[in-house]
């Protein structure tokens, strides 16, 4: 295997001075075949395995792990299988006579595809999302409950906050007016959960049916709304932050 100076050293040859990769392996004497791979690695790839491991014993039983897999996704909780549970199953109703360790390790990866995952987003600027959230303040020297209006706009971190005795119809209302004085503008987009007070009913296609207040206020300000999955905070997670 070849240095990773000597890599450097040919891709720079090709790339930055603007040579062929015949020339490369002349000057450098390596084979036409070292040169194309360097030149599709910066690094040494080290070993590529070329054909899949075979499991001789699990991997007739690999459709049986899956579908008890495929299973749990729709099973409470506390009767999802662990990997010893199949391990146990395989064992006792299809005679599995391998190791806990290749069960294991395939349970693992199974569910590590399957895990949700979060991609960094970049957020164009004139979007913003919108949240309540609830603390104690102390008004007047009496300790009590606020609801707290929030704005986020995610491209520049700008925020708004304004609280109220109460998480109302009204609330909601006031919060967008003295928000858009605030930011001297109209988003072009809000982004909210599935709040009762814009939402007044989700359908089975996932189509949102409105509140007529919401309605108004959005045929008023002409703002696009969308709205977050149900009990995904993470979709709108500039002003979920805001709000903790």
């Amino acid at each position: 295997m070849f240095a990773v100076e000597v890599y450097a050293a040919v891709r720079r040859f090709v790339f930055i001075e603007g040579n062929s990769r015949r020339e490369a392996a002349r000057v450098f004497g390596l084979s036409r075949e070292t040169v194309l791979k360097m030149c599709r690695f910066s690094l040494p790839p080290g070993y590529t395995r070329t054909v899949p491991v075979t499991k001789p014993k699990l991997g007739a039983l690999l459709p049986v792990i899956d579908a008890i897999l495929e299973g749990d996704l729709t099973a409470p909780v506390k009767q999802r299988h662990t990997a010893k549970r199949i391990f146990e199953r395989l064992q006792g109703e299809h005679g599995f006579a391998g190791g806990y360790t290749v069960v294991k390790d395939h349970v693992r990866l199974c569910r590590a595809r399957g895990r949700e995952t979060f991609v960094p987003l970049a957020h164009p600027p004139g979007h913003g999302q919108v949240d309540f959230g609830e603390a104690v303040g102390i008004i007047g020297g009496v300790r009590q409950k606020i609801h707290f209006f929030c704005m986020d706009l995610p491209q520049s971190d700008a925020c708004f906050v304004k609280a109220y005795p109460r998480e109302t119809t009204e609330a909601f209302l006031d919060g967008h007016v003295s928000s858009f004085g605030f930011f001297g503008g109209v988003p072009l987009s809000l982004l909210y959960d599935n709040l009762k007070i814009a939402v007044a009913k989700i359908c089975g296609d996932g189509k949102r049916e409105r509140t007529r207040a919401f309605t108004e206020l959005v045929s008023h300000y002409l703002f696009a709304d969308g709205f977050g999955r149900p009990g995904k905070g993470n979709d709108k997670g500039k002003v979920e932050g805001l709000v903790k």
